[in-house]
């Protein structure tokens, strides 16, 4: 399974289904931020990263333009990613408190981590088309991750496209009956993982108040205990 998952993830890094996104994160790379001049961006599409035996799946938005798309790992290089793995520390799941590069040692137990999008949007808003070129890829992943029991969904654009997934396979009929809200759990269908949404630790949301620490940590914790 790993080997297989590895193959998906090259897949994913070679990627160019989409021509908007890809002009963006290339630019971006060589464009590049100031505190990072001395980087050599990643650029590509950001491949999913955690353990192949996860019992958790956790799916985001997007990679950062500076994060993930510098770094070339999920979460990883912004603040963002500092709340992520820091909750995930915390509640057993990650080695270390940070996520810095992708040679920085860091394991994630019983944890694997994607996003609905592998390329970093303009604005941070991968439009509808490109959510749909990259679906595949998660579906491919839900087929391969076979011992996942609970999915954490980072964002309602991160819930809505695990939904559709579910929609698409005919498990649900419908996303009406499942409403978005941060540490909400549901129970989708029969022989489907729980999911669990949650706010998204955008600087947005982690600035203004809207997500805490202690509300991240909470759905980790409850995440946890369903195990």
């Amino acid at each position: 399974m790993l080997e297989t998952l590895q193959i998906l993830q090259n897949e994913v890094a070679s990627c160019r289904r989409c021509p908007r996104l890809r002009e963006h994160c290339e630019r971006i790379a060589a464009v590049k931020r100031r505190a990072f001049r001395d980087w050599e961006y990643w650029g590509k599409p950001v491949p999913s990263f955690g353990d192949p035996q996860a019992r958790i799946l956790i799916l985001g938005l997007a990679p950062g333009a500076h994060g993930s798309n510098r770094t070339g790992r999920m979460f990883t290089g912004d603040r963002s990613g500092d709340w992520l793995y820091r909750a995930l520390y915390q509640t057993g799941f990650a080695s270390r408190p940070a996520s810095l590069s992708r040679d920085d040692g860091l394991a994630l137990r019983d944890v694997y981590v994607t996003a609905a999008a592998r390329c970093a949007p303009p604005g941070n808003k991968p439009a509808p088309e490109e959510l749909r070129n990259c679906r595949p890829y998660l579906e491919r992943e839900l087929d391969l991750l076979k011992n996942v029991k609970v999915v954490v969904a980072l964002g309602k654009i991160a819930f809505d496209a695990y939904l559709d997934v579910l929609k698409a396979r005919g498990a649900i009929r419908s996303r009406a009956p499942f409403v978005f809200g941060h540490n909400r759990q549901f129970t989708t269908a029969p022989g489907q993982p729980l999911l669990i949404g949650s706010y998204h630790p955008s600087q947005q949301n982690t600035s203004t108040g809207k997500l805490t620490e202690k509300m991240l940590l909470a759905v980790f914790q409850r995440a946890r205990k369903l195990l």
